[in-house]
């Protein structure tokens, strides 16, 4: 009897390691992926700024703080730096150019991020349900994109998953959270803060969740008691704080310089900061502060991966009726709770506040990874669920997943290196999506082109008029054009007569009526493209003014 309860454990085991080898394994594929792919993306609009506020954080260190002109650069310094530092760090190091290492270490930072999604869903429903969130994300092209492109955006959203998964393990280890949660709960408030101060939106996560705690608590218990406990537990936490203030400091200085800077922030990123303009929403150019109430909830529907949508408002249903029942450990639903508003909160209070909507989502990658959770979370039931009917329902549960998962990965490799634009089969895929919404709103598609135009020059034997450089018109991200297009190349937004030009493949770019010498698509979507004007008058490029 007992060799046989020897072989069922160690059975047992098995069937528990399977998930978490699968999650190492998809880990390690994304790693691979990402090390050979990161040098296929592009520049976006953003990307020259950034690389120069980096390069003025380390000089601000390098110098002792005498040369402090990264606390007034154009608007950034009220953005925490963390990310361009250590891009311009790692540049220094590895013998890839700037812009390369950039896509590198985003690259690298958005796997931190799938990490820490894959321990949120296995600490929240078991491996399986991690596995499955950490698939759920790595399938997910508006944070597989973004996490090689954007230098804001996407480190914030791995800084609060980091910070998420030490509210949820303090929760899980209430009343008394161990050292290892203290400091990860403390690395992920330094991470978050000194990203952007919206990581203040976390503050409800971890409160009303506690409150759910104490209130539970008082029902069996006395007051005094209850009280004494919880206050326990926040001055165990303490010291996160510090550690947080800490790091915050070291990633954005600008926001220890004085007490009141944060706020100053806070109150700044409150109203919109720029000369408002259009973007194309529904088929119609909107004025960004004017989008309606439903832009959110409809890219939301039209960006995500249909089976993350079934299995994100399936996992976010689910908790809601775990904490009506009230069935699990008080402290489990706690940290369910607080995985749940990750995901609502930042959403109902953009659509209550209605800030300018712009980007698509790019503002709110954040929440992605605990609806991945949460969508783990669910499949984790579904899967046990399956078990209690046999091998075959779970193999059919298996089959539907992979399935729902191989859709957006082929649409992925389909659109590399755009994973960003997707849309899914709801809004009818990039080719109809891109007559309604904007698509390549980053500008990545500069690169291509530019490689593409040297090639077909090359290939020609053609040579610039003599005594200069070949002149292209720009409509888009002017720098990140010339950086791409090389020192034999001269950018110009129409001052003089151009050779060239090149265009994103957005609405404001006018169409010219002239050669087209370089067309960049993917499923049937132009991304950029490039005119030969020579002989010709150079065109006003521009019929909406980009952001």
């Amino acid at each position: 009897m007992s060799g046989m309860r020897s072989a069922e454990n160690l059975a047992g085991r098995k069937v528990d390691r399977w998930p978490d080898i699968l999650a190492i394994l998809i880990l390690v594929t994304v790693v691979l992926v990402a090390a050979v792919t990161f040098r296929d993306y592009g520049l976006g609009w953003d990307d020259y700024t950034h690389s120069q506020y980096g390069d003025l954080l380390l000089k601000l260190y390098g110098s002792g703080f005498a040369d402090t002109r990264a606390l007034s650069f154009v608007n950034l310094y009220k953005y925490g730096g963390g990310f361009d530092m250590a891009a311009a760090l790692v540049a220094k190091v590895l013998p890839f150019d700037l812009f390369e290492t950039r896509r590198l270490v985003g690259a690298a930072i958005g796997i931190v991020g799938l990490f820490v999604t894959w321990r949120i869903g296995r600490g929240l429903g078991g491996p399986v349900a991690g596995c499955a969130a950490l698939i759920l994300l790595a399938a997910c092209p508006l944070f597989y994109g973004h996490m090689f492109i954007n230098p804001k955006d996407a480190p914030f959203a791995t800084a609060m998953a980091v910070l998420l998964l030490g509210i949820v393990r303090a929760l899980e280890e209430y009343p008394r959270p161990s050292a290892r949660t203290v400091v990860l709960l403390g690395v992920g408030l330094g991470l978050a803060f000194g990203s952007r101060i919206l990581a203040a939106v976390a503050a409800p996560y971890a409160l009303v969740a506690l409150v759910l705690i104490v209130a539970t608590d008082i029902r069996t218990g006395t007051w005094k008691a209850t009280a004494q406990q919880a206050l326990n537990f926040i001055w165990i936490l303490l010291p996160s704080l510090a550690l947080g203030y800490l790091i915050m400091g070291l990633l954005w200085p600008w926001s220890v310089v004085s007490p009141l800077n944060p706020l100053d922030a806070a109150e700044y990123f409150d109203k919109f900061f720029e000369k408002p303009w259009k973007e194309l929403f529904e088929g119609k150019l909107i004025s960004v502060p004017d989008m309606p109430i439903s832009y959110l909830p409809q890219l939301f529907v039209y960006k995500l991966p249909i089976v993350m949508l079934v299995l994100g408002l399936g996992g976010l249903a689910g908790i809601i009726a775990v904490l009506i029942r009230g069935r699990l450990p008080l402290n489990r639903r706690a940290a369910l709770l607080s995985v749940a508003l990750a995901v609502l909160l930042p959403v109902v209070l953009a659509i209550i506040s209605h800030p300018a909507f712009y980007n698509g989502l790019r503002h709110f990658v954040f929440v992605v990874p605990p609806f991945a959770a949460a969508g783990g979370v669910a499949f984790g039931w579904l899967y046990a669920r399956a078990g209690a009917y046999g091998k075959y329902a779970t193999a059919a549960v298996c089959v539907a997943f992979i399935g729902g998962v191989a859709l957006p990965v082929i649409e992925m490799a389909r659109l590399h290196p755009y994973q960003y634009t997707s849309f899914n089969a709801f809004a009818g895929g990039v080719k109809k999506a891109q007559h309604n919404f904007m698509l390549d709103y980053w500008g990545l598609a500069f690169k291509q082109a530019a490689d593409e135009l040297r090639s077909r020059l090359t290939a020609s034997a053609d040579h610039p008029p003599k005594g200069r450089r070949w002149i292209v018109a720009i409509c888009g991200p002017q720098a990140a054009a010339q950086v791409v297009l090389g020192p034999e190349f001269e950018t110009t937004f129409n001052e003089k007569q151009a050779d060239f030009a090149m265009a994103v493949g957005a609405y404001y770019c006018e169409y010219l009526k002239a050669p087209i010498m370089v067309d960049i698509e993917r499923e049937g979507v132009v991304f950029a493209r490039v005119y030969d004007l020579r002989g010709g008058p150079t065109p006003k490029l521009l019929t909406e003014p980009p952001p």
